[in-house]
């Protein structure tokens, strides 16, 4: 009897361990690697180029289950152009309108694999009271253990195109390509 429960108490315990290895991990997004940028055709001239400095949130990963979500919050009025004046133009109510949309959300749980790689990530982009299905092509992604601070960390590039017209944001569109380039160099680490 004996050895009837130890054997059943060991492959009790085996279980468990196996069902924590696949359970999913909360990975929080690091700030300091994590920069949304955006691209759009200026009247034809150039492609510029702005970032966001202020980014939070978190990611929810199950990599033998291949599932997960997101939920990522962009601070709008920490929109970088490299120029104070145009920041402050951006932030007005034709564009970004911060006074009264301060954020710009991305979220999501639904994960798309081919094999054990991330490819794609489809989810809902809140943009000026604007509410839209987005699909993101991630064009890289790696889970690891972080070099410096011994905590797992992953990390990826995503990228998508929105039409500044769909989020109320169209102003000066041609001109102003309404065809806006969104990529997400994104870090976290483990909860």
């Amino acid at each position: 009897m004996k050895k009837i429960f130890i054997v059943g108490l060991t492959s009790f315990i085996g279980a468990l361990g196996a069902n924590a290895y696949a359970a999913a991990e909360t990975y929080v997004i690091d700030n300091s690697h994590t920069y949304p940028r955006f691209e759009y055709t200026h009247m034809g001239f150039s492609n510029q180029q702005h970032r966001f400095n202020t980014t939070s949130g978190k990611i929810v990963l199950d990599r033998a289950a291949k599932t997960g979500s997101v939920d990522v919050t962009i601070d709008a009025k920490s929109v970088d152009t490299g120029y104070a004046v145009f920041n402050g133009h951006i932030q007005g109510a034709d564009f970004f309108d911060t006074a009264t949309y301060p954020t710009i959300t991305f979220k999501s749980s639904n994960f798309k694999f081919e094999g054990e790689k991330l490819v794609g990530v489809d989810g809902i982009l809140t943009l000026k009271g604007v509410s839209k299905p987005v699909s993101l092509t991630v064009t890289s992604f790696v889970c690891m253990p972080h070099p410096f601070n011994k905590k797992d960390a992953c990390g990826a590039n995503a990228t998508t195109k929105i039409k500044r017209s769909d989020f109320n944001m169209g102003k000066y569109a041609p001109a102003v390509s309404d065809e806006v380039t969104i990529t997400l160099g994104l870090e976290s680490v483990k909860e």
